[in-house]
């Protein structure tokens, strides 16, 4: 990808591998980049740090299954703490992406901070708790793995993908409710120089937890990513199933 603006590494949580949530969501760094070669054969998961292009042939191609039964709450409660460090999940990737971060006396929510560049319109927006302009948006929607096969997983592997910082990025709010649930075939982002990193990331997490694509979104990953070839797929993030409550 040849982006118009450089974005920090901390917005770079889907274009680098990723550790496990655990107090500052530290991020591991990115290795080099592989090359095309041959499709990895549907139904496998391809191996980290490979090309991000190649990994959308190991998605499977279904139809989008009927939204029936979809509730926030069937991904558990919002923003739980999967990684037990005592910190609900919007703070750390509060914590982590934002610059100039203010926390309460508690040690873990996030009071203020700056987020720039937002990775969806690539302007800074300053964050204040209570009026706030900046979402935790899933990268994968909760209604779209709804419809993609999470309605057949159990509790705790919902619980583990919507907590997932693999899946999470800290984006301008108004940007990100018109997203809705859209997939790369109905919503990209505004901002052009992160439309790569942003679709890797969604073949990554499709991958990671074995969800299927439609076929005008597998189309529509293809011709983002053909446009970055050498794009990454992230890895890491959490375990796919979170532990009992």
């Amino acid at each position: 990808m040849t982006p118009l603006r450089a974005v920090p590494h901390r917005h770079r949580l889907l274009a680098c591998a990723t550790s496990a949530l655990v107090g500052a969501l530290a991020l591991t760094g990115c290795e080099a980049v592989g090359g095309l070669g041959d499709p990895t054969p549907a139904g496998t998961s391809p191996a980290p740090g490979g090309s991000a292009l190649r990994a959308v042939e190991g998605l499977t191609v279904k139809g989008r299954a009927p939204r029936t039964g979809y509730d926030r709450d069937e991904f558990g409660s919002a923003w739980a703490d999967t990684d037990r460090n005592g910190c609900g999940t919007r703070d750390d990737v509060l914590a982590h992406q934002l610059d100039d971060v203010s926390r309460d006396a508690d040690g873990c929510k996030v009071l203020s901070g700056v987020l720039d560049p937002d990775p969806y319109t690539g302007t800074r927006i300053a964050f204040e708790r209570g009026r706030s302009k900046v979402d935790i948006d899933h990268l994968v929607a909760l209604s779209d793995a709804w419809q993609k096969g999470a309605q057949q997983w159990s509790d705790g592997k919902r619980r583990a993908f919507a907590n997932d910082p693999l899946n999470l990025v800290a984006a301008d709010s108004s940007t990100n409710r018109r997203k809705g649930d859209g997939d790369t075939a109905t919503w990209l982002p505004p901002n052009k120089a992160y439309r790569c990193t942003y679709v890797a990331g969604q073949v990554s997490v499709k991958s990671k937890y074995g969800l299927w694509v439609t076929t005008a979104e597998r189309e529509a990953m293809r011709k983002v990513l053909s446009a970055c070839p050498a794009e990454k797929l992230p890895s890491g993030g959490s375990p796919t199933e979170a532990p009992t409550r």
